[in-house]
């Protein structure tokens, strides 16, 4: 079985190629280390650390940091932005995520700029290193996404009273240019991160805690993928053009690389979604016999598409073998095409009190013996959208009235929930979650 994939960089070795482009570039005050851990401290005490699997936590943070660094310390070398120009965007990275009420993953701006203009802390360090807390959040509100509408011309009415409040921009035009060419350099930097810093398997994973914190259904992930990526390579391909020139080979290589493994996603797809409809292929799901499960090839068929789970989504994975093979565990497959075709997804489950679920889940049901639980659907990627999540959900309930359960309880986002009762499905709310509404419910068999 493969080895789980990790952070391609931990927090800490973040941290310490930031601050070695900070000696490199001549910033050896202590007080941009001091912003830097101070920035840490904050998101792991908000519980945004290197656990939290939004997409927006310090990992996401850090990353953007960096790659922000690694481009200007090449625009600086071209004369393009100076030293000044360069520690604005190193805080300015490091603050543009950052909202302390948090009440959902995608993150709001002026939330970080009022911490930006209010924390004593912070307050003190920027008038160390002699930066402008209203450029400093003028540049935090640029980084705005999607940049377009309603949208950017609230955050570009907030922008422009930012630097008229400011003794350095406000009776210049030609610093006001600047610097707003600078935060949209910051929003190019923060759309390519993480994708420049790891292979395909680490972009996916990005794209899994941005779909997953955001309450996105997984079939989602690859079409808005690809509009994301054509977007950025299409209306800012000037600026991004500019920052990807400026980092080394191989993280250009990476974020190419990345782009056009989304393209290929989404079209495995279609063609997928063309071979179900038009050439009329069905998605089978088998109940599998005790004998199937004990083989090791099924096995690790099964645990390939559980690895594209989610980390959080992923129950009991120190036994995943083991459970497959369990005879007391309900398990069925879903096959293309017909019952012994290439295996594309699954469910399995047994009683709730084999589980250990997320603080804060306080199941009146646990401990009586008449509850199973689902675990979350597996499926491959590609597969999604194609109904065959649902004829699994369905077969497995069957096998679960079989064995005289009376409740079934399990995880799903808050939309699919509430579409499920519109149809009259014995279904209720347990426990909802935020920010990635991905809430717990029970099901009456």
């Amino acid at each position: 079985m493969k080895v789980p994939m990790q952070e391609t960089y931990s927090t800490r070795s973040l941290r310490e190629k930031i601050l070695e482009i900070l000696d490199q570039n001549g910033f050896d005050s202590s007080c941009y280390a001091k912003i830097l851990d101070y920035t840490i401290d904050l998101f792991h005490q908000k519980g945004l650390g290197i656990d939290y699997y939004g997409y927006h936590n310090i990992v996401h943070e850090l990353e953007v940091t960096y790659v922000t660094m690694m481009a200007a310390q090449w625009q600086r070398l071209q004369n393009r932005i100076t030293k000044d120009d360069t520690k604005y965007l190193f805080v300015a990275a490091l603050f543009h995520d950052y909202d302390p009420k948090k009440q959902v993953d995608k993150p709001h701006e002026p939330d970080a700029v009022d911490f930006v203009k209010t924390d004593k802390t912070l307050e003190m360090l920027l008038h160390e290193g002699n930066i402008d807390p209203s450029i400093l959040s003028a540049m935090i509100l640029r980084t705005t996404y999607p940049w377009t509408g309603k949208i950017r011309e609230e955050a570009e009415v907030q922008i422009n009273k930012f630097y008229s409040l400011s003794d350095i921009t406000r009776d210049s035009p030609e610093k006001i240019d600047h610097y707003k060419k600078l935060g949209w350099f910051l929003s190019v930097a923060d759309r390519i991160g993480g994708y420049s810093m790891g292979d395909f398997s680490y972009a996916l994973e990005i794209a899994k805690k941005n779909a997953h914190s955001l309450a996105w259904h997984p079939n989602l992930i690859a079409i808005r993928a690809v509009a994301y990526f054509e977007d950025l390579l299409n209306n800012e391909s000037e600026m991004c053009n500019q920052i990807l020139e400026a980092l080394p080979r191989a993280m250009r290589k990476s974020f190419m690389d990345n782009v056009l493994g989304f393209m290929k996603l989404r079209e495995n797809e279609i063609q997928n979604q063309a071979s179900v409809i038009y050439d009329k292929i069905r998605l089978v799901p088998v109940i599998d016999s005790i004998k199937t499960r004990q083989d090791d090839t099924f096995v690790n068929a099964l645990f390939e598409i559980y690895q594209e789970l989610p980390y959080p989504l992923q129950f009991q994975r120190t036994h995943f073998a083991e459970s497959v093979r369990n005879p007391d565990i309900l398990l069925n497959t879903l096959r293309f095409g017909a019952e012994d075709g290439p295996i594309v997804g699954f469910v399995k489950g047994t009683s709730l009190e084999n589980y250990k679920l997320r603080p804060g889940i306080d199941d009146p049901h646990f401990g009586k013996g008449d509850t199973i639980f689902l675990e979350p659907i597996a499926l491959k990627m590609g597969y999604w959208g194609l109904k065959g999540g649902r004829e699994m959900r369905l077969l497995f309930f069957m096998q679960a009235q079989s064995k005289k359960y009376k409740y079934l309880s399990s995880f799903a986002l808050r939309d699919v929930i509430q579409e499920r009762m519109k149809r009259n499905e014995k279904i209720e709310f347990v426990r909802q979650f935020d920010p990635e509404r991905w809430d717990y419910y029970r099901v009456k068999l």
